[in-house]
């Protein structure tokens, strides 16, 4: 790859954290990341898993740390709720609330199926490709991040 091919992923990179920054504004309190939060915990509970923070945090590939900080915010917040196991008292399920159902929905269901038929000339294949590249891209820039430095 040219030096001029990275700058423009990079670009690129730069774009689609300008796209996302036009998502409508969530309600006073509620972080961007709630919204990938309960994102996360719905996909897994229509999996049949009953989410853990390590599951949660092996989803996103965040520390388990910053996980646990944010589910404790959410649920203050009434978004998720916790639950001990009745078989092992020391683990914690998480699930989703009423409220967090709704903030998901709204900020999911609602404004992305809004913009489905907007989208429809993107083919599955080119998502899923440019899904992947930018994975890899930030698991090389995130690996050499030390080399770099």
């Amino acid at each position: 790859m040219t030096i001029e091919k990275i700058k423009s992923m990079l670009d690129a990179c730069y774009l689609a954290k300008r796209a996302r920054d036009m998502l409508p504004p969530l309600p006073q309190g509620v972080a961007p990341s709630y919204i990938h939060y309960l994102d996360i915990i719905e996909m897994l509970e229509s999996r049949g898993v009953r989410v853990k923070v390590s599951d949660i945090s092996d989803a996103l590939d965040l520390p388990r740390p910053g996980v646990t900080r944010t589910v404790k915010e959410m649920e203050q917040k009434g978004y998720l709720q916790k639950t001990a196991s009745e078989e092992d008292g020391r683990v914690t399920y998480i699930s989703v609330t009423k409220a967090g159902k709704a903030l998901s929905e709204k900020y999911n269901k609602t404004y992305f199926s809004a913009l489905v038929p907007y989208l429809s000339d993107i083919s599955e294949e080119d998502a899923d490709r440019t899904i992947q590249t930018i994975e890899k891209f930030y698991h090389v820039m995130s690996e050499r991040r030390i080399d770099l430095e």
